[in-house]
């Protein structure tokens, strides 16, 4: 993967997240620099489910919130990523979107299972889209979305965003909003805009963001795969 060899990738995900992002990108030869648009912070954690049928994990910041001892029903998730965030604590994954968006998983579950009835339990973040919650009461569900974590945007420092970088990553869509709201002047046309899926992607594009790389599938290794695939074409 020598494409990334001597670029300057800005890494915008959670500082929990970031730092393996960028030792993956230090050992292909890139420069990261880690400015994290965003943290999370834990607000509950999730102790018993015995009233639910389902728990539903749309990311793996959900998981983190799982207490240790919780013995969980049927379990679907998200992506790969959220996925096997929960398959590293030990929790069998019953159903598993592809796709990291709610259109994926709802379209998995809908397949599976009949979704009149069943009590799901939904833990997500406060900026979480509606989106999922919606789709499954249509379908019948009886649906208690909890808020399990916060995103805080930290302090930082404007120009630090202006200095010159090859690539740009986003994780999500409340990466690409702070980033945003943070820049004193336009993304040169130099920088290339990475996004990890379809809904960062369409939030980068709504913020006048034009996007050059997307992964495929939706997690940071194919992230820095579809990024090194770019560099690589684009230098031939």
């Amino acid at each position: 993967m020598r494409g990334l060899a001597g670029k300057r990738i800005l890494i915008t995900r959670p500082p929990h997240k970031a730092q393996l992002f960028a030792e993956q990108l230090r050992a292909l030869g890139a420069e990261p620099v880690v400015l994290p648009m965003i943290t999370i912070e834990p607000v509950q954690r999730i102790h018993d489910t015995s009233a639910y049928d389902w728990v539903v994990f749309t990311s793996a910041n959900t998981v983190q919130t799982l207490a240790d001892d919780v013995q969980l029903p049927q379990v679907a998730a998200v992506g790969i990523a959220t996925a096997g965030a929960l398959q590293d604590r030990g929790i069998q994954v019953n159903l598993i979107a592809e796709s990291h968006t709610a259109e994926s998983l709802f379209e998995t579950m809908t397949a599976a299972l009949t979704l009149k009835g069943l009590k799901i339990l939904l833990p997500q973040g406060d900026l979480a889209r509606p989106l999922l919650g919606d789709l499954l009461r249509r379908a019948g569900a009886l649906v208690n979305e909890v808020i399990v974590y916060r995103t805080i945007r930290p302090a930082i420092d404007p120009s630090l965003l202006s200095q010159p970088y090859d690539v740009v990553t986003f994780t999500s869509p409340s990466t690409v909003q702070h980033f945003i709201d943070l820049l004193d002047s336009k993304v040169s046309d130099e920088t290339r805009i990475a996004c990890i899926g379809p809904v960062t992607a369409a939030a980068a594009q709504e913020a006048g963001l034009p996007v050059h790389i997307m992964a495929t599938p939706h997690t940071v290794e194919g992230l820095i795969e579809a990024m090194c695939d770019y560099f690589q074409e684009s230098e031939t």
